[in-house]
């Protein structure tokens, strides 16, 4: 495998020894991910809701190397990260459970009946133009009821099409680094004719993930190796878009994910034998139709199929082998119309459908289906310095098993309202108020999973309160803006796992949890001279999750497990004609790995330091960007996931080349 490595990053050396005739030295370099950053401030800063925007090149200049790097430079957000580049990530938002986020790819949710949460370390970032999110009610009408339906949206945004001409374009990456990372990366796009464009993209990753940590047992350690740890997965994804005459367009996504891990398990002294693996494999295909100012009227059509297996094998299960396999299949469409008679007045109506249904290779399986109808009505009134949008949202969902006795049919009426205002007229200073209730249905697995389930969970219903305010200052030298907001979170009928006896656990409606909150964001931008910037970006989130459950409990008023009181991040960005450089650091403080806060089940805080630098070159006509890469820069050894411990000091270089 080192060869092959070795092989790749030889084949690059004559083309980085072109390219070190820099034909642009007289300008701060900044060719890659080119960002409509007012159009970014203005939508923070106006919007109802909590909103955070991370556009490409935002993402450049604060060292950001992946989408759960991305993540923990966002307020309110707690990701689970199970260790290295092969390691499950999923995405927590202000004290709720990762069920509670939806995740949007191109402008429609991604799903999984069995668990309810979204593996975010499969969506690679090299595909992404931005990255978005919003808390509570979004302040787009035009959107399917499903995007509504969640506390929290994670928006991806892949890049577009090609349409300035109608040469093909091709871009080509090798990023490599510790542990035997290694990952090429390759773009084509083009303009076909007039109306239709193309764009084809693919990436392989392959890691060992044999990363050393300390294992630690009172006053006894010793160093050790992460072992049955490596990854093989790879994606590849086909996008088409048609633009008719007048306002109308098509867009079309075809894409596939296949990942071969073994996975290492949690460490455990003298136990740290594994040979757990899992191969995942998930294919969608989506398409969007839209038409634009049809009188007053606008009309967006949404479908997809997403279908997805997963096998596990457990080589050391006690009795033998033990082996399972499911399979996931969805089918979904959407309908939005939007009515715009004048300027101040805006209405939507969507309505969604959506079936789903698991399989299993298990004898006990029961079939599981589920039969979703949603409709969402909204409205948004404008004045030049008022915003206020109320929309209400109707759920109903239809439960079944092919095989056993299904979970009772549920429904709700789920309103929301939000406002904002600019305090002043001629400064960017404007405060929002928001309320959002949703609930959550029970997943296939907290419904029907053998000696697990239960078929009587209620729904978790959730309250969401926020106030806040941004301020934005726009300068030809300085630039600021910046966020505050504070928050009040209720969750009722939370859904936990209980003991029904010594071996055996049951999902139960027992929990009520209440979360309160701040937020705050910041980023400076200044520019030195002409060819010199500086850009300053930091976060903070104060999260006060509290199981309220029982008054009487011992347990009563705890921090709710792996909810850190304090989180935080910042990065320190220097742009020059030489090489871009940036610090940046994201730390949370002590956190329980259970809500009841047994001795020894508390997880250290840390802060995880890296810094990157950058430089950009033309060949020719053709833009190459050079990027290195340290992380974890002091070798901090830390756990995000209790028995998962986090890759120490590591590297990764990345070239990329523009056709």
């Amino acid at each position: 495998m080192f060869k092959e490595v070795l092989a790749i990053i030889i084949s690059f050396v004559p083309l980085l020894s072109v390219a070190q005739k820099d034909t642009i030295s007289n300008r701060v370099h900044s060719l890659e991910g080119v960002d409509v950053v007012a159009s970014h401030r203005d939508r923070m800063a106006r919007s109802t809701m909590p909103l955070q925007v991370l556009g490409r090149g935002d993402m450049l200049k604060m060292g950001i190397t992946d989408i759960a790097d991305a993540l923990h430079r966002l307020p309110g957000i707690t990701l689970r990260d199970y260790g290295g580049a092969g390691g499950m990530k999923t995405v927590a938002v202000r004290g709720f459970g990762s069920q509670h986020t939806g995740v949007s790819y191109d402008g429609i949710l991604l799903s999984d009946g069995q668990s309810g949460e979204i593996d975010v370390s499969r969506y690679s970032l090299d595909q992404v133009s931005s990255l978005s999110l919003v808390i509570g009610d979004q302040e787009d009408l035009f959107i399917p009821a499903r995007n509504v339906s969640t506390a929290a949206v994670l928006s991806i945004q892949t890049l577009p099409e090609h349409w300035d001409d109608r040469l093909p374009h091709l871009t080509s990456q090798l990023r490599f680094g510790s542990f035997g990372y290694v990952s090429p990366y390759v773009r084509y796009e083009q303009q076909v004719t007039g109306a239709i464009a193309l764009s084809a993209n693919g990436e392989y990753v392959y890691a060992e993930n044999d990363y050393p940590f300390t294992l630690r047992n009172g006053n006894l350690s010793h160093r050790e190796h992460r072992t049955n740890s490596r990854m093989n997965s790879g994606h590849g994804e086909l996008n088409f878009q048609w633009k008719g005459a007048g306002y109308d367009k098509v867009t079309g996504k075809v894409y596939y994910y296949e990942n071969n891990r073994r996975l290492p398990g949690q460490v455990r002294y003298y136990t740290s034998d594994s040979r757990e693996q899992l191969h995942d494999r998930n294919f969608f295909t989506q398409l969007q139709y839209v038409t634009l100012h049809h009188g007053d009227f606008s009309f967006k059509w949404n479908g997809k199929f997403n279908g997805s297996a997963t096998s596990y094998k457990n080589g050391l299960y006690t009795g033998g082998v033990m082996d399972a396999d499911y399979w996931q299949r969805e089918y979904y469409s959407s309908l939005c119309v939007l009515y715009a008679p004048n300027y101040n007045w805006t209405a939507d109506y969507s309505v969604d459908y959506a079936y789903h249904n698991l399989n299993s290779s298990l004898e006990t399986d029961v079939r599981p289906y589920r039969h979703a109808l949603l409709q969402s009505l909204s409205a948004k009134y404008m004045l030049p310095r008022l915003m206020v949008l109320a929309r209400v949202l109707h759920s109903f969902y239809m439960n079944g098993a092919k095989e056993g006795e299904g979970a009772g049919n549920m429904q709700r009426l789920s309103p929301s309202l939000s406002l904002s205002y600019q305090l002043l007229r001629r400064q960017n200073l404007f405060v929002r108020a928001s309320y959002k209730n949703i609930f959550r249905v029970p997943t296939f697995n907290e419904y029907y999973f053998f000696h697990y389930g239960s078929t009587d969970l209620k729904p978790e219903v959730t309250d969401q309160y926020n106030v806040g305010m941004t301020y934005r200052k726009d300068g030809t030298r300085f630039g600021l803006l910046a966020t505050l907001d504070g928050y009040l979170n209720h969750v009722r009928d939370k859904i936990v796992a209980v003991p029904y006896n010594m071996f055996v656990w049951k999902t139960v409606n027992v929990g009520k949890v209440r979360v309160l909150g701040m937020d705050a964001t910041t980023r400076i931008s200044y520019r030195l001279n002409r060819y010199q910037s500086l850009l300053l970006t930091g976060n903070y989130s104060y999260q006060r999750a509290a199981n309220r459950t029982l008054a009487t409990s011992a347990f009563f008023n705890h921090q709710i497990a792996y909810i850190p009181l304090h989180s935080g991040s910042f990065s320190v960005g220097y742009e020059n004609p030489w090489v871009n450089v940036t610090l940046h650091g994201a730390g949370i403080s002590k956190r329980w790995s259970t809500n009841e806060h047994y001795e020894e089940t508390d997880v250290a805080g840390y802060m995880d330091w890296g810094v990157s630098a950058y430089r950009q070159f033309l060949w020719g006509k053709h833009p190459i960007t050079v990027r290195g890469d340290v992380k974890n820069l002091f070798n901090q050894q830390y756990s995000i996931v209790a028995g998962y411990p986090m890759p120490g000091i590591s590297y990764q270089i990345t070239v990329n080349f523009k056709l």
